[in-house]
């Protein structure tokens, strides 16, 4: 057998391996809320990506998916468990500050901190990434409250109510909570 032939029926190999993974795979609900198992983050802006990835590339690619995926769930734990340093920091390592669920998370342990500036400016960033972003939508409601802001963070309040399309979900809830002095998040 030739090189040529080897490497095309590694290559046929290869593409039915991928043929089986993403077939297996199960599919993910990606909410635009801001969830807690957020959408990969895209490097695109990083690298052109070309029209035809070889296999190689695609499986290189949804491997750095399923790390960014798990790293973040480990960093959100962190934060959500009270280490909000050890949180920042698994979150910037993460290399993706401009994912707007990352800058949320980051934005929420600063608040909690006390940092209310940087606070501020993450809730911000994740803001200007994804402007229906309801989750930093909530949370900068009770950074507003916590700021004696009650106006403002009823603004906030009726974003997530546009966003969410009821006021059943989860954001809004916490948010009214807060607003209405049943609750700190």
């Amino acid at each position: 057998m030739t090189l040529v032939q080897t490497l095309r029926r590694l290559g046929v190999y290869a593409a039915a391996a991928l043929l089986v993974t993403a077939v297996s795979i199960k599919p993910v609900t990606v909410y635009a809320m801001g969830t807690d198992s957020p959408p990969p983050a895209d490097d695109s802006k990083k690298k052109k990506k070309k029209k035809d990835n070889n296999v190689i590339e695609q499986q290189q690619e949804q491997l750095a998916q399923e790390k960014f995926l798990r790293d973040y769930r480990a960093a959100r734990a962190m934060i959500l468990d009270g280490n909000y340093q050890g949180g920042i920091a698994a979150m910037h390592a993460l290399g993706h500050d401009e994912h707007a669920d990352v800058a949320n998370y980051i934005g929420y342990a600063y608040r909690k901190l006390g940092d209310y500036d940087d606070s501020k400016i993450w809730y911000e960033k994740a803001l200007a990434t994804d402007p229906n972003h309801v989750r930093t939508w909530s949370y900068y409601g009770m950074w507003q409250m916590e700021q004696g802001n009650r106006l403002k963070a009823m603004d906030n309040l009726q974003k997530v109510q546009l966003i969410c399309g009821n006021t059943a979900c989860e954001e809004y809830r916490q948010l009214k909570d807060v607003i209405d002095g049943k609750a700190t998040y």
